[in-house]
């Protein structure tokens, strides 16, 4: 058994919220790079072009990347060898949300309550906060900003077999005509199938953590991805929606054994800002 006293959780998860806001990771700026060539459009290519070099200046001031740093969305992968000291590693995570929003000058985005009270809590917190257990005594930690611009694009449809594949993709199809310019495209698209209906949308949201320049294991899956890729790209949104070729960097599927009645299917968008950051204790 091995002890990790939270005081260590809280200020990881603290540095990865401002590493994550402040430094897009390389598959990602990679993907915009070589998007730029790619782009046909001479406004595509220099709207890219400003994405990258905004990047650069996040980068090298350690500033921002966005305005809208998100909501602290947090993989927890726990190994099963392993003990928190000192107090709960839930509210040693929020606590190092709190701590990194704060101190890394971050927007803060949280309310506290959704509907009827919508103050804002000052600090970001609640994170939202999915945790695995896995074998082992390490602690990984994955923290992703997600913006309100690409999630409120985000979508579940509870397909049933018959639909197929061609279902599938006209429902993601259906989604990203509908995202239009407002997901801040080019965008990361985060797929989940199978499972429930809240398993699909946890699927979809775990996909936009995998490196975009990685496929997915199963051979039948990867084939999708990159078709999937290409139809979104035909679609003629652009960056920034302003029309172009590359609307999407990468599509990323998961799946999940289901229902023999069932074929759930989330969408999870991500703006061009596609942001996380990782540690493993």
């Amino acid at each position: 058994m091995r002890s990790i006293h939270i005081a260590t959780i809280t200020q990881a998860v603290a540095k990865l919220a401002i590493d994550a806001n402040y430094y897009l990771s390389e598959d990602v700026y990679d993907a915009l790079v070589a998007g730029q060539s790619r782009e046909e459009s001479p406004l595509g290519r220099e709207i890219i072009g400003q994405l990258v070099k905004n990047a650069c200046i996040a980068r090298e001031e350690g500033m921002p990347i966005c305005q809208d740093t998100g909501l602290a969305v947090v993989f927890v992968e726990l190994g099963q060898d392993v003990h928190i000291d000192g107090g709960s590693l839930e509210d040693a995570i929020h606590a190092g949300v709190a701590k990194g929003y704060v101190e890394g000058y971050l927007r803060k985005s949280a309310v506290a309550e959704p509907l009827f009270n919508r103050i804002n809590t000052k600090n970001n917190t609640p994170a939202i906060i999915h945790y695995s257990v896995v074998p082992g005594d390490k602690l990984k930690i994955t923290l992703a900003p997600k913006g309100a611009g690409s999630e409120n694009k985000s979508a579940v449809k509870m397909l049933v077999p018959a639909d197929g594949v061609d279902g599938v993709k006209k429902f993601i199809l259906d989604t990203v005509k509908a995202a239009g310019p407002n997901s801040c495209p080019p965008m990361v698209l985060g797929i989940g199938i199978g499972g429930t209906m809240e398993k699909a949308a946890l699927l979809a949201k775990k996909a936009l953590i995998r490196p975009i320049n990685q496929r997915n294991d199963h051979p039948e899956y990867a084939k999708l991805e990159e078709e999937i890729l290409s139809m979104v790209n035909k679609t003629g949104i652009g960056p920034q929606g302003l029309g172009g070729r590359i609307t999407a960097l990468a599509v990323n599927i998961e799946w999940y054994p289901t229902h023999i009645a069932g074929l759930p299917v989330a969408v999870n968008i991500n703006c061009h800002a596609a942001r996380h950051a990782q540690i493993e204790l």
